[in-house]
């Protein structure tokens, strides 16, 4: 390798670093568990060029980053992750819907075994 060629390199390395500054460049696996996007929606998306990506040294090898801030734009454009989010926002809702009527049910049962253990004629819970 000659000097013109290093030079190059170098050159390369500290373009790259600067786009870097103030980017959160993450891996595949954050991207994925940080919007929603499936890696293989991710992989797609950098090898269609959609998003950019870049391989660096890990420590099990070369690995894969993406700028999670395009991914989350481009997952936020996507209709299929979009139904998806809605979908789980809609089941969450639904969940704590049935919590709260379980809450409630549980009370009115509290209620009636109390009136049911107190006896005609004595107050909810016993004799005083």
């Amino acid at each position: 390798m000659d000097w013109e060629d290093r030079l190059d390199e170098w050159e390369l390395e500290l373009e790259l670093t600067a786009q870097l500054e103030g980017s959160d460049w993450v891996t595949l696996e954050r991207a994925a568990a940080g919007t929603g996007a499936s890696r293989a929606a991710l992989r797609t998306w950098y090898r269609t060029g959609q998003i950019p990506s870049r391989l660096v040294d890990g420590p099990h090898g070369p690995q894969r980053l993406v700028p999670l801030d395009l991914v989350a734009a481009r997952a936020e454009a996507s209709p299929r992750l979009r139904r998806n989010a809605e979908r789980r926002l809609a089941d969450q809702a639904q969940l704590e819907i049935l919590a709260h009527r379980v809450d409630q049910l549980e009370l009115r049962l509290a209620a009636l075994e109390g009136q049911r253990s107190a006896g005609p004629g004595e107050p909810p819970g016993g004799a005083s």
